[in-house]
């Protein structure tokens, strides 16, 4: 990933230091595992831990300058230890292991602390669309389908569909990093051939992960949960960054991005205000989506294992790990800060609408009145269109329509206590309340 989406945090777990210092981890460990069955001698396993290399750029460079002659990333960091180590003791190092055993092992273990800080992120971006739903609860806004006017709606409702999305998504997310904090040391073909189960079984208990059944690599379904579960992730953000960007068109204006002092939307155009980290955020997710589709071509390998898949996931992984971290804390502080014009909202709904929205319940009410649905649909219809054209309410539309009270007039009702029902905004959003409700319980 490139700089400016590598927030620190995240960087550092998929550093060549990190991804060294997790490998020197599961090889220290198997040894001492099988000093414990008695294979290893007890001061041998001692001095591999006490004179194991300190794993900094120089190891790094080290490891780097052993790969060009051995062709093979493990090969070499095995060479670069054992030297370290010293003979007879590291002569131990890798005993009875296989190249996948130790990256597997401690690629499991980086994702799933990469998991946590995902997970730990999207904590914080849920908190804040709960805060702002229950803000805006009764903040009344046009509700819009297919781009058009539709029906009332609160900001807040649509805050909390967003917020219990998310919800989903961390339920996503725990059940990925469940399913990739496992570990393998089982040799060549997966079948302990070479090396005792305890062994898995006691690095895989250091390391918090849980040993698994494998080939000669562990599945990668597990590996494209994750990355779904990140682009899952991405996606929610798409959805909110994307209504954002509608909705603070300059026609719109309902809501805007936070602005910060000194900043310029525009190099040429000083009045510009560009939704540019929404639209930022749209375009990180369809990153995301292209790294899960990989990770599931990553599924299915040759027999019990080739590489094809190491390839990618040198990039996707990480790639999408910074991705979708970066993706939730600008997330987070978008929503946090964003200005909500609910005047505008206001506004937009009864001046700018005509009244269109409260085309249904006219239509409801006029069938109550005893008319055909057709009947009432097609008044309905062809003043709402004749209100939109004119420019004018689409109530004193109807109210100059003879065919209007004509139809209330013959079942008794009374034309202004009718259109008083169907006008009424709070009648509109009794209900609206049902959203947040079902978002809060969530929460207990």
């Amino acid at each position: 990933m490139i700089p400016r989406y590598s927030l620190p945090e995240m960087a550092a777990l998929f550093s060549d230091e990190r991804r060294f210092e997790l490998w020197l981890e599961v090889e220290l460990l198997a040894v001492e595992a099988w000093a414990e069955l008695g294979v290893v001698p007890r001061d041998h396993a001692r001095a591999c831990r006490e004179r194991a290399p300190k794993v900094d750029g120089a190891f790094v460079q080290a490891v780097l300058e052993r790969e060009r002659v051995t062709d093979h990333d493990v090969a070499a960091f095995v060479d670069v230890v054992q030297a370290a180590v010293g003979a007879p003791e590291g002569n131990w190092i890798h005993h009875g292991l296989t190249s996948s055993d130790v990256v597997d092992t401690a690629l499991c273990a980086t994702l799933s602390e990469a998991a946590d800080l995902l997970l730990e992120a999207l904590d914080e971006l849920i908190a804040t669309l709960r805060r702002r739903a229950l803000e805006h609860a009764g903040t009344p806004m046009l509700g819009r389908t297919h781009g058009m006017h539709a029906e009332p709606t609160t900001f807040g409702t649509k805050l909390a569909l967003y917020c219990l999305q998310a919800l989903r998504d961390r339920d996503r997310l725990r059940a990925a990093r469940r399913n990739v904090a496992v570990g393998k040391l089982s040799g060549a073909v997966g079948t302990y051939s070479n090396i005792d189960p305890a062994v898995e079984r006691h690095v895989c208990a250091a390391l918090g992960l849980r040993p698994v059944p494998a080939t000669q690599v562990i599945s990668r379904d597990r590996h494209a949960e994750y990355l779904y579960a990140c682009a899952a992730v991405g996606t929610t953000i798409e959805a909110i960054s994307l209504e954002i960007r509608h909705l603070q068109r300059s026609e719109v204006a309902e809501v805007e991005e936070p602005f910060g002092a000194g900043q310029k939307g525009s190099s040429a155009m000083p009045h510009k205000r560009n939704p540019i980290t929404a639209e930022r955020l749209c375009g990180l997710a369809r990153v995301l989506r292209g790294y899960a589709l990989a990770g599931l071509e990553d599924v299915a390998l040759w027999h019990e294992r080739d590489i094809s898949h190491s390839s990618v996931e040198r990039i996707v992984l990480p790639d999408a790990s910074l991705a979708a971290y970066y993706a939730l804390r600008r997330a987070t502080r978008l929503v946090d800060g964003l200005v909500v014009r609910s005047e505008r909202m206001l506004e937009n709904l009864t001046e700018g609408s005509y009244g269109l929205v409260f085309s249904q319940p006219v239509l409801l009410s006029l069938v109550a009145a005893g008319l055909s649905r057709d009947e009432a649909y097609r008044i309905v219809q062809r003043d709402a269109r004749r209100a939109y054209e004119e420019r004018r309410p689409l109530r004193r539309v109807l109210e100059e329509d003879p065919a209007v009270p004509e139809a209330l007039g013959r079942s008794g009702h009374d034309l202004a206590e009718v259109l008083d029902g169907a006008f009424d905004l709070d009648r509109a959003l009794r209900h609206a309340h049902r959203t947040i409700d079902t978002m809060e319980e969530s929460f207990k």
